[in-house]
């Protein structure tokens, strides 16, 4: 089979498609056969800045066909259609995925769909409620045509706020980012954000963060969920008594399975209502890796961008 590997840190053009064996799945562990894989931001990062033992593979979102299973898997079955997150290889004809990282597929869901949704609608939606959100606060997504973001504006949405601002890099994307439901569109660059709002959600980081906290309301709230990294000063928050609080989808995932899960059944709800929608920028040959890396690492996509194996 083909998979991507990287033996040293740097942009896309360190990645190199290799011939190997097909995985064997260890205890608790699935084969998928991938039609779709997703990439993000932080592991374009991971890839440019490092973090783990090289050589390695990127990790992703994958979704696929079950070609095998481990032993002590219970669930899951051979030929079950699922998507689930793995932390290396996941750019390969195959790979493997921890059942705790897993979830089916439903009826009438593309593997598409389902690589678009549920990891990046789950920090969507996680990022959302780490905000404790009321009926009818506004709020404002950074970062709003990236493939989280995208999904934070409809889930706002459909969650009852208010009012959703939708923040991009640039002004081709605002038309995009209307068409998820925004309310209104800015971009980094103005001089005003509009309105205050109630919660910020941010998945950007860095240089955007003193902005995204002056955009906050009194008694406002900004959720950071980005690897961007970046430095909050205290005395932005006390002027209005305002809040930062840190999201991380792996904690949520190591301690708090049964919430992560029920997540998951209200992300496939709002997609069978129709009342969530994920959109895909492009879909690339495994070959292409390279070019979908600078595609995210350029900020250049209007939702998500996915490989196919096949």
């Amino acid at each position: 089979m083909r998979r991507v590997r990287y033996t040293e840190t740097g942009g896309p053009e360190v990645l190199r498609i290799e011939e190997t064996a097909v995985p064997v799945p260890g205890p608790g562990e699935v084969l998928v056969r991938t039609e779709a894989i997703g990439l993000t931001l932080p592991v374009v990062r991971k890839v440019r800045e490092g973090g783990l033992p090289l050589p390695t593979g990127p990790g992703g979102e994958v979704a696929g066909e079950i070609a095998a299973v481990g032993a002590g898997v219970t669930g899951f079955a051979v030929g079950d259609r699922v998507t689930g997150l793995c932390f290396t290889d996941a750019f390969a004809d195959f790979a493997l995925v921890h059942t705790a990282m897993l979830s089916p597929v439903p009826e009438g869901a593309s593997a598409a769909d389902a690589v678009a949704l549920v990891r990046c609608g789950l920090v969507a939606l996680g990022a959302y409620e780490a905000a404790r959100p009321a009926a009818g606060e506004s709020v404002l997504v950074t970062a709003a045509a990236g493939g989280s973001g995208h999904l934070a504006v409809q889930l706002a949405k459909a969650r009852g706020a208010g009012r959703v601002v939708a923040a991009v890099s640039s002004a081709d994307k605002a038309e995009f980012a209307r068409s998820l439901g925004a309310d209104e569109v800015v971009t980094y660059g103005d001089e005003s954000w509009g309105a205050p709002v109630d919660i910020v959600l941010d998945a950007v980081g860095g240089e955007l963060l003193s902005p995204a906290i002056a955009a906050l309301a009194p008694g406002g709230r900004i959720v950071a969920y980005s690897s961007g990294g970046g430095t909050i000063e205290a005395y932005d928050l006390l002027v209005g008594a305002k809040s930062a609080i840190g999201f991380q989808m792996a904690l949520i995932a190591r301690e708090r399975p049964e919430l992560m899960e029920r997540w998951r059944r209200e992300l496939w709800e709002l997609f069978a209502a129709g009342r969530i929608r994920p959109r895909v920028d492009c879909e690339l040959p495994l070959e292409d890796v390279a070019k979908a890396f600078g595609i995210i690492e350029s900020r250049a996509n209007r939702g998500k961008v996915i490989l196919r194996p096949v």
